[in-house]
C-alpha cells in the first residue's frame, strides 16, 4: 500500500508539472500576435490538404510512395468530414479544461478519446505526439524556464530518450504490420493499466481530501499540494554515490559543488520516458519529473527547465521519425486538438479562480476513472476479435459502447459543468482580471 501512495504521489507530481508546461506554453502562445497569425496560417492549408487526401489523393500517393509514407494502409484510416474535425476540436478543448481547471495533465484522454472516435489506436499515438511537438514548437520560448535546463544532464537524458522512442515506435509499427487490431490491444491495455493506477489514486487522494475538509481542514485547491524535491531521499543518495564514469554534474546553484550522477541512469531514464512516448504518443513529462526530481535526486528547478527541454525533443522525433514519415499522424486532427486545448487551458484556468479546489480533484479523478473504463471495455472485444477470448462479437460490441458513452458522457458533462461555471462567473472573473 505504500508503494501504490508513493509513486501514486509521484505520477500526479509529474502530472501536474507536465499540466503547468501546457499552461506556459498556451498563454505564451495566445498572448503573441505573430504565433496567433502562424497558428491561423498553419491550420487552414493542413485542413484543405486533409480533406484533399481523404477525398482524392489517398489511393494514388499510395500506390506511388508505399515505402516512404506506409501506403494506402497507412492513411485507411484517415477518412476526413467537417464533422470529424469538430470532434478533434472538442476533444482538445476536454482536455485543455482539465489542464487548465485541475492543473494535471489532460493529455491522458487525447488518445483514448480518439481510439473512441473510431481513430486507430497507432494513429491516435502518432496524431497526439504531433500536436504536443506542434504546441511545443510554438510556446517553447519561455526563457525563465529554459535557463534552468543542465544542458549536460539534458543531453544525456536524451540519447535515452531518442533510443526509448526508436523501440517505442518500432513495436507500434511492428504491431500494426501483424495485425492492426493487436495494435489497439497493446496500446489499449497500457493505456488501461497507467490511467488505472493514475485514476485510484487520485480518487483515493480526492477522498481523503474530502474527508479532511469535512474535518475543519483547509483545501489546498486544485493547483495545490507542497513543493517537493527540494531534499534528497534515500534511493536518490544511492545512486548519486555509485560513481560510474563518466558522471554528469548539475545543481551547482543547490549545491557547492553541484550534484552528481552516472550516465547510466541518466539512460536508463531517458528510455523509460522515450519508450512511454513511443508506445503511448505522450511528450513523456508526466514521466520525468518524478524520475529526475524523486530517484535521481534532480532539484526541481532544474527538473522543470530539462523537462521542456526534453519535450520538444521527444515529442518531436518520436512524431516524425517513428510515425509522420510512415503516414501515421492525421494532421487534421492535430490542428483541431491543438486549437480546442488552447482555448480549454484558459477557460480551465479561470475558473479555479471561483471553484473550490475539492471539486476540480473530484472531477480529475471521475474523468480519469473515465478513461480507465473507457479502454478496459474496449479490450475484450479486441481480444476476441483475435481469438485471445471466448467472446462473442454481439458482447464484446456491447462492452465497448458502454466505455465510449461512459467515457464521453464524464467527459462531457464535466466540459458542461467547466463552461457554464465559466459563463456564470464572467462577471467575477472580469473583476479579478481588471483589479
Amino acid at each position: 500500500m505504500n508503494f501504490f501512495n508513493q509513486w501514486g504521489r509521484f505520477m500526479m507530481m509529474g502530472a501536474r508539472a507536465l499540466a503547468k508546461w501546457e499552461i506556459d506554453n498556451s498563454n505564451t502562445i495566445l498572448r503573441d500576435r505573430k504565433r496567433l497569425a502562424l497558428l491561423g496560417l498553419l491550420t487552414v492549408p493542413i485542413i484543405i490538404v486533409g480533406v484533399a487526401f481523404a477525398s482524392e489523393f489517398v489511393e494514388p500517393i499510395g500506390k506511388i510512395m508505399p515505402d516512404v509514407l506506409g501506403g494506402h494502409k497507412a492513411y485507411s484510416p484517415a477518412f476526413y468530414n467537417t464533422f470529424i474535425f469538430i470532434v478533434s476540436i472538442a476533444i482538445g478543448m476536454g482536455a485543455g479544461l482539465i489542464t487548465g481547471c485541475i492543473g494535471a495533465g489532460g493529455g491522458f484522454i487525447i488518445a483514448p478519446a480518439l481510439m473512441s472516435a473510431g481513430i486507430k489506436g497507432i494513429l491516435a499515438v502518432g496524431t497526439d505526439l504531433f500536436h504536443i511537438f506542434a504546441k511545443a514548437i510554438m510556446g517553447s520560448v519561455i526563457h525563465r524556464k529554459l535557463g534552468n535546463v543542465s544542458v549536460p544532464l539534458a543531453a544525456v537524458f536524451l540519447i535515452g530518450a531518442i533510443i526509448g522512442a526508436t523501440i517505442g515506435g518500432l513495436i507500434n509499427r511492428v504491431l500494426y504490420e501483424i495485425n492492426p487490431v493487436l495494435s489497439d490491444a497493446f496500446i489499449t491495455t497500457v493505456y488501461a493499466g497507467m490511467l488505472g493506477f493514475l485514476g485510484l489514486y487520485a480518487m483515493t487522494d480526492f477522498l481523503k481530501a474530502r474527508k479532511a475538509a469535512a474535518g475543519g481542514a483547509v483545501d489546498t485547491g486544485a493547483h495545490g499540494g507542497k513543493v517537493e524535491g527540494a531534499e534528497m531521499g534515500n534511493l536518490p543518495k544511492k545512486l548519486q554515490s555509485m560513481k560510474i564514469p563518466p558522471m554528469v554534474k548539475f545543481d551547482f546553484d543547490f549545491t557547492p559543488g553541484g550534484r552528481g550522477i552516472s550516465w547510466v541512469f541518466l539512460v536508463a531514464s531517458g528510455a523509460l520516458v522515450g519508450l512511454a512516448a513511443g508506445i503511448m504518443g505522450v511528450g513523456g513529462g508526466f514521466l520525468t519529473f518524478p524520475i529526475f526530481v524523486y530517484i535521481l535526486g534532480v532539484s526541481s528547478m532544474t527538473t522543470v527547465g530539462t523537462d521542456i527541454f526534453q519535450i520538444v525533443f521527444t515529442a518531436g522525433y518520436a512524431s516524425i521519425s517513428q510515425y509522420a514519415i510512415y503516414g501515421f499522424i492525421f494532421y487534421t486532427l492535430a490542428m483541431g486538438m491543438l486549437l480546442g486545448s488552447l482555448l480549454g487551458i484558459q477557460i480551465g484556468a479561470m475558473v479555479t479562480k471561483v471553484v473550490p479546489g475539492i471539486t476540480i480533484r473530484g472531477f480529475y479523478a471521475m474523468a480519469v476513472l473515465a478513461g480507465f473504463v473507457n479502454r478496459a471495455f474496449a479490450l475484450p472485444a479486441k481480444l476476441g476479435a483475435m481469438g485471445y477470448l471466448p467472446i462473442s462479437k454481439g458482447t464484446g460490441h456491447v462492452l465497448d459502447t458502454i466505455g465510449v458513452w461512459a467515457f464521453f458522457i464524464v467527459i462531457g458533462c464535466f466540459g458542461v459543468w467547466v463552461i457554464g461555471t465559466f459563463l456564470m462567473n464572467i462577471k467575477t472573473l472580469k473583476g479579478e482580471v481588471t483589479s
